[in-house]
């Protein structure tokens, strides 16, 4: 068996199948775990960069997200083992909910930060 081989498999193990950079699979378990805790989850791709391999960012209806390495391979199979829509963000760009998202999060952190200082 050569080096890898493992990952040319044609055999799907649930989340493990999807090829992520980590090589253990537990990129791949936390974002089906993701998925599946979340309603109306995409997919966004992300291209290498010289920092960093192909990621993806999963983004849910309310705009929470996540982001992982899953190497060009993995980016192949992310919509069929997750059953998820997935796109490449240099097309359509990030939706406007994910910012929406980090808008609310950074006021609320900017709230509770002066709330803790009226309470010194």
């Amino acid at each position: 068996m050569g080096l890898l081989d493992r990952f040319r498999s044609g055999a799907t193990r649930g989340a493990s199948a999807i090829r992520t950079g980590s090589g253990d699979g537990g990129d791949a378990r936390y974002l089906a775990e993701w998925v599946r805790s979340h309603v109306g989850v995409e997919g966004y791709i992300e291209p290498k960069t010289t920092v960093t391999d192909v990621t993806v960012v999963l983004i849910a209806a309310d705009g929470e997200w996540t982001r992982r390495i899953v190497g060009e391979r993995g980016a192949q199979r992310l919509a069929k083992d997750l059953r998820i829509p997935v796109y490449d963000v240099g097309r359509t760009g990030y939706p406007q909910r994910m910012r929406d998202y980090d808008a609310r999060k950074r006021i609320e952190r900017q709230r509770a930060f002066e709330e803790d200082l009226r309470e010194l």
